[in-house]
C-alpha cells in the first residue's frame, strides 16, 4: 500500500508538471508565428507524453510483476507446507531440549530451491525453525501482522520495507498442516522482487529508443504540417495586403487542407464583393458630386434672375409700372420654382434614405383618379386641353397609401398637361388578372427617343421642353420621385413616347383581394 501511495503521489506530481508546462507553453508561444508554434508545441507535448507514458508504464509493469510475485509466493508457501507435512517424524520430534526445529536441512533445501526465506513460528509468535540458522535464537519472534494472519486461518500476503535499506519484501503467511487440523504453527515465506528493476530498466531503454524515433517522426510531420498551413496563410496575407491595389486578387488554386481551401474561396468571394462595393461607392460618389453640381446649377439660375431683378428695382432703374409689375411676376414665379425645387429635393432625400413609410390599405383607384382629374381640370382648360376618364369597372381596389397614390397621379397628369396644348389626355383604369392598370396618355409634344432612357435621371429635362415658358419649368425631379413612390407600393411604371405624337405612362399595382 505504501508503494501504491508513492506511485499515486508521483502521478499527481506529473499532472502538476503538465499543467505548469501548458501554462509555460501558452506564455512562450504567445508571440510566435504559426510555423514555430506547431513545431515547438508538438515536440514539447510529445516529450511530456513520453515522460507520462514512462511513469505510467513503469507503474503498470511494477504492479503486474508484484501481483505475479505474490501469487507465486503463495503457491510456494503451499509447497513448503506440503513438503513439511510429509515428514511424519516431524510431529514426534517437533520439540527438543534446545527448542529448535529438527529438519533444518530440509528448510534450507526448500529455501534454496524456491529462492525464498522460510520461517516456522508458533501461535505465540516464537520462531521454531528457519532456513537461516541465525534467525533461530531464543526470544526471536515474528511480526504481529504475521501472527494475526495465522490466527485468522486464511493465508495472506503483505509487504514491508527494510528499515535500513528501504528494500521491498513480500511476506506470505500460511497455517502449517492440513486445513482440518488445529492451528499450532505457521509458515512464513519472504521474497524480494530483485528482477523488477531489471525489467523496468529494459522497458525504459526500449521506450527511449522508440521515443527518439517517434520524436524524429513528430518533427518531420510537424514541419510538413506547418508548411502546409503557414504557406497558404502567408499567401492569403500577401493578397489581403495588396487589396488596396487594383491587382489584389486571391489565388484560388487547390491547397492541401480543406479549411484553407474554404478560407481562400470565401476570401476570394469577399474580395470580389469588396471590389464591387468599391466600384459602387465610386459611382455613388460621382453621383453625389454630380447631384450637388446639378443642385447648385438649378438653384443658381433662379437666384441669379431674382437677384438681378431685385437689384434693378432697388436701384430705381425701373420706373414704368408695367415693367415693374412684370419684374415682380417673374420674381414670384422664380420664388415658387425655388420652393418647388427645395420641396422636391427634401422629398427625394427622404425617399432615398427610407424615412418615408407608406400605409398598406385598400385604395379605389377609379375614384382616386377621377378626383385628381377633376382637381386639375382648370389647369388643363387653360391650355385648351380636356381630360377624359374611362374605367372598365365601377371600382378597382389596390393596396397602397392613398396620399402617395394621389401624389403619383397628380405629378403624371401635371406633366401631361404641360406637354399638351389644344389636345386630349385620356385616363384609363382597368383590371388585368391580379393587377390594376392605370394608363395616362396624351397627344402632346412627346419625348425624343434619345431622351427617353434618361427621364428617370435627376434634373434631366427633355430637350423639346427647354423652350417652354419660365412658369412651366419643372424641377427635373418629378419622375424620379414618382418612380420611387411607385416602387414603395409594390408597383411598376413604364413610359412610351413618340416625338410629336404624345406620351403614354402605364402604372401597374397589385389588386386588393377582398
Amino acid at each position: 500500500m505504501k508503494t501504491l501511495r508513492q506511485e499515486q503521489r508521483r502521478l499527481m506530481g506529473i499532472s502538476d508538471l503538465i499543467c505548469i508546462v501548458s501554462v509555460w507553453l501558452q506564455k512562450r508561444l504567445k508571440k510566435k508565428n504559426i510555423y514555430t508554434k506547431i513545431l515547438f508545441t508538438n515536440v514539447i507535448m510529445f516529450a511530456v507524453v513520453m515522460v507520462v507514458l514512462t511513469f505510467i508504464s513503469g507503474f503498470v509493469v511494477k504492479q503486474a510483476h508484484y501481483n505475479q510475485l505474490q501469487q507465486e509466493l503463495l503457491l510456494k508457501a503451499r509447497r513448503v507446507n506440503f513438503a513439511l507435512h510429509q515428514q511424519v517424524a516431524w510431529r514426534a520430534t517437533s520439540e527438543t531440549t534446545s527448542g529448535r526445529f529438527p529438519e533444518q536441512e530440509l528448510l534450507k533445501f526448500l529455501a534454496d530451491a524456491l529462492d525464498v526465506k522460510v520461517t516456522i513460528f508458533s501461535l505465540e509468535g516464537s520462531i521454531t525453525g528457519a532456513s537461516a540458522e541465525q534467525d533461530v535464537l531464543t526470544g526471536n519472534k515474528v511480526e504481529t501482522r504475521a501472527l494475526e494472519i495465522l490466527i485468522s486461518g486464511e493465508p495472506a500476503i503483505y509487504r514491508r520495507h527494510d528499515r535500513a535499506t528501504g528494500q521491498l519484501t513480500f511476506v506470505a503467511v500460511i497455517a502449517m498442516g492440513n486445513n482440518n487440523d488445529p492451528i499450532e504453527n505457521g509458515i512464513l515465506l519472504e521474497a524480494k522482487p530483485l528482477q523488477v528493476n531489471i525489467a523496468l530498466n529494459q522497458m525504459r531503454l526500449y521506450l527511449l529508443f522508440g521515443g527518439l524515433v517517434g520524436l524524429l517522426m513528430v518533427i518531420f510531420i510537424s514541419l510538413h504540417l506547418a508548411m502546409n498551413i503557414s504557406d497558404p496563410i502567408s499567401r492569403l496575407t500577401t493578397a489581403v495586403t495588396e487589396l488596396e491595389s487594383a491587382s489584389g486578387m486571391v489565388d484560388t488554386a487547390t491547397e492541401s487542407l480543406d479549411e484553407i481551401n474554404a478560407l481562400t474561396t470565401q476570401l476570394a468571394k469577399a474580395m470580389v464583393k469588396l471590389q464591387k462595393v468599391q466600384v459602387e461607392s465610386s459611382k455613388l460618389e460621382e453621383n453625389r458630386v454630380r447631384m450637388f453640381a446639378d443642385i447648385s446649377h438649378e438653384l443658381r439660375t433662379p437666384l441669379t434672375s431674382i437677384q438681378g431683378l431685385v437689384e434693378a428695382v432697388r436701384d430705381g432703374m425701373v420706373q414704368d409700372e408695367a415693367v415693374l409689375k412684370r419684374y415682380l411676376d417673374i420674381i414670384f414665379t422664380q420664388t415658387v420654382h425655388l420652393a418647388r425645387l427645395v420641396d422636391d429635393l427634401l422629398a427625394l432625400s427622404r425617399l432615398e434614405s427610407g424615412d418615408i413609410t407608406v400605409e398598406k390599405l385598400p385604395v379605389d383607384l377609379v375614384a382616386l383618379a377621377q378626383r385628381v382629374a377633376m382637381s386639375l381640370e382648370g389647369m388643363a382648360t387653360s391650355k385648351n386641353t380636356s381630360i377624359v376618364l374611362h374605367a372598365q369597372a365601377v371600382t378597382a381596389f389596390v393596396v397602397g397609401d392613398v396620399d402617395r397614390m394621389e401624389q403619383i397621379i397628380r405629378n403624371i397628369l401635371k406633366n401631361a398637361i404641360q406637354a399638351t396644348k389644344n389636345g386630349t389626355i385620356r385616363v384609363d383604369v382597368g383590371v388585368q388578372q391580379d393587377e390594376v392598370v392605370l394608363t395616362i396618355a396624351d397627344n402632346g409634344v412627346g419625348i425624343p427617343s434619345e431622351d427617353l432612357p434618361h427621364i428617370w435621371d435627376r434634373f434631366y429635362r427633355v430637350k423639346n421642353q427647354c423652350a417652354t415658358v419660365l412658369g412651366d419649368k419643372g424641377s427635373g425631379l418629378g419622375l424620379v420621385i414618382v418612380k420611387k413612390l411607385v416602387q414603395l407600393q409594390s408597383g411598376r411604371i413604364c413610359v412610351e413616347s413618340q416625338l410629336g405624337k404624345g406620351t403614354t405612362v402605364r402604372l401597374n399595382f397589385p389588386t386588393f383581394d377582398t
